[in-house]
Order: C-alpha cells, then structure tokens, then sequence
C-alpha cells in the first residue's frame, strides 16, 4: 500500500524587520552616490538640456521619484554635482603652489575624469548656466585675481594680460578633452595614456616657467 505524501504545513513568514536608522542612513548615502555618478555621465555626455532624469535614474539602477526625494529634481542634482566640484577643486588648487603646479594639478584630474570638463563645455556651449537666471559664478572673477597676484609676485611677467593667461591656461587644460583627436595625431598616444599626461604636463611647466 502506498503512503499518500502529506502536504507540508505552510512555513511562517518570518517578520519585517525594520532598518535601524544606520542602515537607512547607508541606503540613502549609496543611492546619492549612484544618482550623482549617474548624472554626470549624462550630463557630461548630452548637457544639461539633453539629460534626462529616466536616463539618469535608469543608468543608477534606481526609481527616478529619489531625484526628487535627495536633490529636489534635476537641477538640484546639477547644482550639487557643482558643489562637489568645487570642493574637490580646492583640494588642488592652492594658492601656496607654483603657478606651474597648479596648472599640472588641473590637467591631471581632468584627464583622470573629464566628465567636469566636458559638463562645463557644454554649460558654456548652451548659455554660460544650466538655468535660466542662474546667478554668474563669481569662480571667474576670484581667478583672474588669482593671476594677478602671482603675477606682482613675479612667476609671469608684466607685460601679460593676467586675462589672457587664464584663458590660455584654462584652454590648455581642455584641449586634450575636448580634441582629443588632435592629441591621437600629434601625439601618437591616447589623451588618458600615462605617457600623454607625463609629456603634456612636462611641457605646460616649461611654457609656464618662460612666461616668468
């Protein structure tokens, strides 16, 4: 005679537990990471106006409504990927370096990631600010003072354009980024080689250092 199987009791669900407030406190700082990294691909990639939060959202895994939620919407998301920017500026812009240095501290973490760079091309491509009514950065301003008081310090010379030079500098900076065809012909390497940043870096503190 053959047994018939007995169906087996239905397992207890085990109880919910909430997240104590440490974990939610991780939760949330992992899906500010992911958003912010996120966007600067897309922002970086199509501009501000292209970017879509769906695209940003999508690309960070995560429900689209949390743009609102961290950042209050898409702006706010620019407008904190600017303040991280300017943090980790200050971190390599010290105004105790040589003009020389800080020229090559620019162009090192543009090379190592130029979504900065690319995101402010396309600002200044598409009107100078992300909003309409955005408030100048006064960056610009503090930046030319900047030049000239390294230059009464004597590391350029008096007859330049302390204007002139933060341009040239800023457009020295950008060029690998933005041309990097340019650097794969005249150069024979790729724009984030080892070998291009060394050569690159060598020779803006050779200019620099004449301009003195």
């Amino acid at each position: 005679m053959t047994a018939t199987p007995q169906t087996p009791p239905p397992a207890s669900k085990r109880p919910r537990r909430t997240p104590a407030p440490e974990e939610r406190k991780i939760d949330a700082e992992r899906s500010r990471r992911l958003l912010l990294e996120a966007a600067k691909d897309e922002f970086s990639a199509k501009g501000f106006a292209g970017a879509r939060v769906q695209d940003i959202a999508d690309r960070a895994g995560l429900n689209k409504q949390l743009i609102n939620y961290y950042f209050g919407g898409k702006e706010g998301l620019y407008e904190e990927i600017g303040r991280q920017w300017l943090a980790e500026e200050a971190t390599f812009n010290d105004p105790a370096l040589p003009l020389e240095d800080v020229v090559a501290a620019y162009l090192r973490h543009s090379l190592a990631d130029p979504r900065g760079l690319r995101l402010s091309v396309w600002d200044a491509l598409t009107g100078g600010t992300a909003q309409e009514g955005a408030p100048e950065d006064p960056s610009d301003v503090s930046d030319v003072s900047d030049v000239r008081r390294r230059q009464a310090a004597g590391e350029l010379a008096d007859d330049l354009d302390p204007a002139a030079m933060l341009l040239l500098f800023m457009g020295a900076v950008a060029a690998p980024i933005v041309m990097p065809h340019v650097v794969r012909r005249a150069f024979g390497v790729e724009p984030d080689s080892p070998e291009f940043h060394e050569r690159y870096a060598e020779q803006l503190r050779r200019v620099i250092r004449h301009l003195a």
